[in-house]
């Protein structure tokens, strides 16, 4: 049998974690909940099902919260697993994990799951989201979360990548004022993070980290002819592209409110935080810099 430690970060996470807990007792010997203080019945919930819970303070940095959990854990596994609160993997992939890991070859150090959107029980199967292919099981020790304030991937120190056929679902259950708190978060979060690309106010961004990997090729897009377009303008032109041109109207109605909210609503607001932080510093760097940690909390 190849062993697996899962790694989960969560606050708040009650009406999820147990249904993603329960999808990885199939495969994994130990599951490690990462929690931020959550207030509600998560811990409980959690260790009533034999996940083992470490507590640590969220500084609004994913990665930083990772790879702390990583190492808090002390795996001794063989392989890591990560994967969000919200997500579960299918039976399919349980099967699929439990009858062809046990014979990888030592090349082979990373495995990709196909992720499935799920928006208010309909399938997101337009719009560029299907299919995503992310590394979310790699040999312990050799795989890390990039230093990103979003969109950050686990990347490799050694080996090649593989890509398992079966699905890991990613269905929020929470209602849409929730969809949008989160996502007014993640918005300041993804400016932070074009903010110091652009000026260089911490750390170096690997642009190239994800290797030749899908999430590389959608990242050299966005650097390339995205992110030069002027703000505000290039949200419609994403939008129009998504919905239009990558086929999102296909998708049932209500999964038009997702393409709308997510590839319109959203990348406006990250360009308003991104205008407005620039104006309140005037492109001073060490300005932008105190607004982000500051008045945005987030650390880099």
């Amino acid at each position: 049998m190849t062993h697996i430690t899962a790694i989960i970060l969560t606050f708040n996470e009650e009406k999820h974690i147990a249904r993603c807990i329960q999808s990885l007792q199939a495969v994994c010997t130990r599951i490690c909940i990462i929690d931020s203080f959550s207030t509600d019945r998560t811990i409980e919930i959690a260790k009533d099902l034999g996940a083992e819970v470490f507590s640590h303070v969220w500084e609004n940095n994913y990665a930083k919260q990772l790879n702390w959990g990583v190492q808090e854990a002390t795996i001794q596994t063989g392989w890591t697993l990560r994967i969000d609160a919200d997500e579960y993997l299918t039976e399919e992939l349980q099967q699929e994990i439990k009858q062809r890991l046990p014979s990888i070859s030592e090349g082979i150090s990373g495995i990709e799951f196909t992720r499935k959107v799920l928006f208010k029980g309909h399938w997101v199967r337009f719009g560029g989201f299907y299919p995503i292919h992310l590394l979310r099981l790699w040999r312990t020790g050799l795989g890390s979360c990039e230093q990103r304030l979003m969109d950050e991937h686990i990347v490799l120190s050694a080996g090649e990548t593989i890509r398992f056929k079966e699905h890991v679902v990613d269905e929020n259950l929470n209602d849409m004022h929730w969809w949008v708190l989160k996502h007014n978060n993640y918005a300041r979060r993804e400016a932070a993070d074009a903010l110091n690309q652009k000026y260089q106010l911490a750390f170096t961004t690997d642009l190239t980290a994800a290797g030749n990997s899908q999430a590389h090729v959608k990242r050299a897009a966005k650097n390339s002819f995205y992110n030069r377009l002027p703000l505000g303008l290039r949200a419609f032109i994403y939008f129009i592209f998504r919905f239009v041109f990558q086929l999102g109207f296909f998708d049932h109605p209500k999964v038009w409110m997702f393409h709308f909210m997510q590839g319109l609503w959203y990348r406006l607001l990250v360009d308003i935080n991104i205008f407005e932080a620039q104006k309140a510093a005037s492109d001073d760097p060490e300005r932008l810099k105190k607004i982000i940690t500051k008045e945005w909390k987030i650390e880099f």
